[in-house]
């Protein structure tokens, strides 16, 4: 055994010591981790998922006493690099979830993984939310928040991570844990820490006895500010507790590990009133700013002419922004927040008159209508990542993040721009936090070029040089990672340089916590370990590896995200060049199950990327390519006699439960015989089968039923109807005709063919369904409603994929939307359920039908709920029979939510889902359309 391996398996069992259970070394976890929303690109030794504070604690004296560095990874969402590690990566996003509202929302516990948007949920229905929003919220995690100092939008300085965090539990690098909100935390520290405690009261004084180190800091800190140390604690705060907390706000993971965190939260205004105001260009847009920020604009943001023609290719941007013909236009988003319609009225009012002098292309219109805000806002926050995923093939988007005062902000935009004409990058875009004084500009670059890295090098230096003799900051609020840790000394000179340092030292002293971010003696640092982006395939090459997919993921906790299956298609691509042929086998191995098998291609990913890349679709091509001509003809088969398949399917299932035993047995010999992703797990859960789908005639319906054949396979039990024969009452109840199309109990809305990869029975069954469907809805004047929200989506794409005109005017309906606008008006609902918990499926989301699904449960119920901890249930058809397994880590969190009280009803839209929620919750979901006929008898 060589000394690598000697040294490898030394590094793995203590590893394996310090958090049994939670190491990987396999080379499909380490690449995929390799992987952030910056531009960096190192690959870890071995990847670690600690799940307590504990096993941080151990990990971190392993790492002292065998002198091997410690990264710490979360939502991987940073920009700049301060993320990765060629060392040992230390995942702290899946164990570290917990979220505990305090004094009624006025302050909230949090662990490091929950994202923003999980915290601000939990808050919302308290009227409280985090002091920082950035843009990235809905997959930023709490941990990285604090490791930035994260600010965003609306918060400024004031609400930003370092003013509202009130206490946090650290772990420092020699494994002493603190919880600074102890009461007798700081005596703690001196005793557990004296070395420490002591070097923080000599800075501190140091700092504060040095007026020039004084001034510099007060000036660097007027303004958003994220670059080096934050060393203006030695300035706001006087006991050493206080400082290191402080300190740590900002250190990106170099100081301390955050186990948990107490914040100070923010009151939400709730009524707003929002408007993009365009500008000719942008000089002009900026110097408006003084006024507009005198005018107490909540927030401020400034938009390019290329930000507004990219956002303009967005399906959900706003009417004022794809009605504009962009030139030279510059936009301001503006919105004032407020606490009444009273108080939002007279702020509006106050600022008509400023606002009909600026020079505006479009009259100005403050909208509160959430439509409108919605798709403006959409665009700001996504538009990072909408821009970066126009850039050319091959290119990487950098992005980088300044702060000037507001006084020089036109000026520095304009010399900016003069940077990017010397340059020759002529695709430039500028955006950001105008009313902070705060822009963000994004280039592309071919980083595989030495001319073209040599070009970012020299314009690197320019920047540094223009945003520094502007008195700014080369860090406003992205961190300053290994792009720019090189210029931190310039920034701040040699004193306060020496400081942080110390700083370091103190905290520190082996240097093993993320080396390589925020300080460095490297002057070219920011140019190294650099991350390539080679065209592979059309999902994979409009990724920009932001990780927005990942929260929603229901396979993320289980093997893989969208992020990492699009991330590790390059790593294969790139082995595949490289002739490594070993690390090709072992990758496409385990990329089978983790990125194929496991995927329940739900579409959910695309619901939360900014430049719509739905990963199923990836998948399911991937799946199509392993069907073998035998599978593809069994199949195709079963779709030209779907009605005899499904009365098996019903008669099977109904036989199991007579023999169960047997069933089982023969389920697992099948699967070991032929595989896990080919025979069902049969489980003692599994319903008997459903009633054969029956015609309804009628010669003049209002509408064409297209019942699922889920629900006859799949039956509901003898207390229950099922949706099916729910439909067809309510229809009758509310006075609305509908008949169902020729041949029902064949036909099938295309999704077990589709997300199995299967084309040719795809065809097949799509050749039975649309013309059957174009002559039940008389040429599509008559709306045909499905009763399984996978189905409408089914039959929808099936319309939307068909390459025959006929078909274009075909109108699917759910039977949600359908049931909410048709028949509850005309019905009479008896007695109120007490209470019903809902699940909105994947299906029910990408189609919004959610509101939907909302109105009918709060017309039934007096109590609804929709569980913070919300998640697709991955059930995925027959996926959730297949691998259970999958289901079961899906649907973890919402099924402890969920049995934390007693519902009344449980309620969902689609039969599989309400098996795989009924599997994980031990109560019984239904749909929601049988709860509405009981309700209307």
């Amino acid at each position: 055994m060589s000394r690598t391996d000697l040294a490898d398996a030394a590094l793995l069992a203590g590893l394996e010591d310090a958090a049994p259970h939670c190491v990987s070394t396999r080379a499909i976890d380490r690449l995929a981790m390799a992987h952030d929303a910056s531009h960096y690109l190192l690959t870890p030794r071995a990847v670690v998922t600690p799940t307590s504070a504990e096993q941080v604690a151990r990990l971190l004296r392993g790492a002292a006493s065998s002198g091997v560095p410690l990264t710490f990874r979360s939502g991987g969402t940073s920009l700049s690099g301060q993320a990765g590690t060629d060392q040992v990566l230390v995942d702290t996003r899946r164990h570290f979830r917990d979220i505990e509202v305090l004094d009624g929302g006025r302050r909230v516990r949090t662990g490091p993984g929950a994202t923003i948007r999980q915290v601000n949920q939990r808050l919302a229905r308290f009227g409280f939310k985090l002091g920082p929003d950035p843009a990235s919220e809905i997959a930023c995690t709490v941990g990285g928040v604090i490791a930035n100092n994260s600010s965003g939008m609306a918060c400024g300085t004031e609400f930003n991570t370092y003013r509202t965090l009130e206490s946090a539990v650290l772990v420092l690098p020699s494994g002493t844990t603190i919880d600074t909100g102890r009461a007798d935390s700081d005596r703690q520290l001196a005793a557990l820490e004296p070395e420490l405690y002591a070097g923080l009261v000599r800075l501190r004084d140091r700092v504060r006895a040095d007026p020039a180190s004084v001034r510099t800091l007060r000036q660097q800190f007027s303004m958003k500010n994220t670059l080096g140390y934050g060393l203006n604690a030695f300035l706001d705060h006087h006991d050493p507790v206080d400082l290191l907390l402080h300190l740590v706000v900002g250190s990106e993971g170099t100081l301390a590990f955050v186990a948990d965190a107490v914040w100070r939260t923010v009151a939400v205004k709730p009524v707003p009133a929002t408007g993009l105001l365009v500008f000719p260009d942008l000089f002009a847009a900026t110097a408006a700013l003084p006024d507009l920020v005198a005018a107490g604009f909540a927030t401020i943001e400034l938009m390019d002419a290329t930000s507004l023609r990219v956002g303009q290719r967005d399906p959900a941007a706003a009417p004022v922004l794809k009605s504009l013909a962009v030139r030279d236009h510059a936009a301001l988003l503006v919105e004032f927040q407020e606490m009444s319609l009273e108080a939002i009225s007279a702020r509006t009012t106050s600022v008509a008159a400023l606002l009909a002098e600026l020079p505006l292309t479009v009259p100005a219109e403050l909208s509160a209508d959430p439509a409108v805000r919605a798709g403006l806002w959409h665009i700001r926050k996504g538009l990072y990542a909408t821009v970066a995923g126009n850039r050319p093939p091959g290119t990487t988007a950098l992005l980088e993040d300044i702060a000037v005062p507001i006084a020089a902000l036109g000026a520095t935009c304009q010399e900016l721009t003069g940077l990017f004409d010397r340059h020759g990058y002529s695709d430039s875009v500028i955006f950001g936090h105008a009313k902070d004084g705060n822009i963000h500009f994004l280039i592309n670059e071919r980083l595989d070029r030495s001319e073209m890295l040599d070009r970012y090098v020299d314009f690197t230096q320019d920047l540094v040089e223009l945003v520094l003799g502007r008195h700014g900051t080369l860090k406003a609020e992205h961190g300053t990672g290994r792009i720019m840790a090189p210029f931190v000394r310039r920034q701040y000179g040699d004193e306060l340089y020496e400081v942080m340092l110390e700083v370091k030292r103190l905290c520190d002293p082996a240097g093993l916590l993320n080396p390589g971010a925020v300080l460095t003696d490297d002057p070219l640092s920011y140019v190294s370990h650099l991350k390539v982006a080679p065209p592979v395939e059309e999902e994979v090459d409009r990724c920009v590896e932001c990780g927005y997919c990942e929260p929603v993921c229901p396979s993320k906790d289980l093997t893989l995200t969208p992020r990492k299956r699009i991330v590790l298609r390059r790593e294969l691509a790139r082995a595949e060049q490289a002739g490594e042929a070993d690390l090709v086998a072992e990758l496409e191995r385990d990329y089978q199950y983790d990125g194929v098998d496991t995927c329940a291609v739900d579409g959910m990913c695309q619901t939360s990327c900014p430049v719509l890349i739905d990963t199923g679709q990836l998948v399911k091509r991937l799946r199509s390519e392993q069907r073998n001509r035998a599978e593809q003809a069994g199949w195709n088969l079963a779709a030209r006699h779907w009605g005899r398949v499904t009365r098996g399917a019903s008669g099977a299932l109904s036989a199991a439960q007579r023999v169960p035993a047997v069933v089982a047995g023969a389920s697992r010999v099948g699967r070991k015989i032929l595989g896990p992703d080919t025979v069902p797990l049969w489980q003692k859960d599994i319903p008997s089968g459903g009633p054969r789908r029956r015609p309804v005639v009628a010669p003049h319906p209002d509408a064409v039923y297209f019942a699922a054949c889920i629900g006859s396979m799949f039956g509901v039990g003898q207390e229950s109807p099922g949706v099916s024969l729910a439909f067809v009452t309510l229809a009758r109840r509310a006075g609305v005709t509908v008949a169902t199309p020729e041949g029902i109990g064949s036909l099938c809305c295309g999704t077990p063919w589709k997300s199995k990869g299967l084309s040719d029975g795809y065809a097949t069954m799509a050749g039975q369904v649309l013309p059957a469907l174009h002559a039940a809805s008389a040429g599509g004047r008559i709306p045909i409603v499905s009763d399984a929200s996978s189905c409408t989506e089914g039959l929808r794409q099936m319309i939307g994929s068909s390459a025959d005109s006929r078909y274009a005017d075909l109108e699917v309906v759910d039977s949600i939307t359908f049931a909410r606008n048709e028949f509850l008006p005309r019905l009479r609902v008896g007695a109120k359920l007490g209470s019903v918990a809902i699940h909105p499926t994947c299906s029910s989301t990408r189609l919004h039908l959610d509101g939907a699904l909302r109105t009918i449960a709060e017309a039934i119920a007096d109590d609804v709920l929709v569980p913070d901890a919300w998640g697709c249930c991955a059930f995925a058809g027959d996926r959730g029979m297949l691998h259970p397994q999958l289901t079961a880590s899906a649907t973890r969190a919402e099924a402890a939510e969920i049995s934390q009280r007693t519902f009344t009803a449980y309620a969902s839209t689609n039969r599989t889902c309400e098996m795989g929620m009924s599997r994980a919750t031990g109560r019984s979901y239904r749909h929601i359309l049988e709860l509405l006929e009981e309700a209307t008898r």
